[in-house]
């Protein structure tokens, strides 16, 4: 791998992880479109060496062909990529059109939550409190002497005979 190549991809995906913390929905979205150009170098430089088309050369080894997974991941990634960025740019207009900002803002309940004392819970489950079953003290013993008995009349105990014979 190329050591220019790799400071390029995480000088991407730092800057895009910067600017996602950010309030401002528009430089979530350019911290995005960052983030999936460096993965998508990041999968460009570690798709190993170039070689000959699959379907151009005949004839060929295996090992002269390049390997065409990574660019389909590629391809793939730059669709996602793209469909994010287009969501991203309507909650932007949307959020232009009612609020006349980008600045994303805090909810006045998720601000009472991180304020809020944390309280100890009334209830706690104790074990040696919880007694058996629901069905009380009797149930293990009811289960133990329990027989059942088969359509002919006899025990489950008692042996079967073969279905064979």
């Amino acid at each position: 791998m190329n050591i220019a190549m790799l400071i390029g991809v995480v000088v991407l995906v730092a800057c895009g992880v910067y600017l996602i913390l950010e309030r401002s929905i528009t430089r979530m979205l350019l911290g995005i479109i960052l983030i999936g150009n460096g993965v998508n170098l990041l999968v460009f430089s570690m798709s190993g060496r170039f070689g000959l088309a699959p379907i151009d050369t005949k004839g060929a080894a295996p090992e002269d062909y390049s390997d065409p997974l990574p660019q389909a991941f590629i391809l793939t990634a730059i669709v996602i990529t793209f469909g994010v960025t287009a969501f991203m740019l309507a909650l932007l207009y949307r959020s232009w059109r009612l609020a006349q900002g980008d600045q994303v803002s805090d909810d006045a309940e998720d601000v009472a939550i991180r304020e809020r004392e944390e309280i100890t819970p009334d209830e706690s489950f104790d074990t040696d409190d919880a007694g058996d079953t629901e069905f009380g003290e009797h149930a293990e013993t009811a289960l133990s002497t329990a027989r059942i008995d088969l359509d002919d009349g006899e025990d489950a105990d008692a042996p079967r005979p073969s279905r064979d014979a």
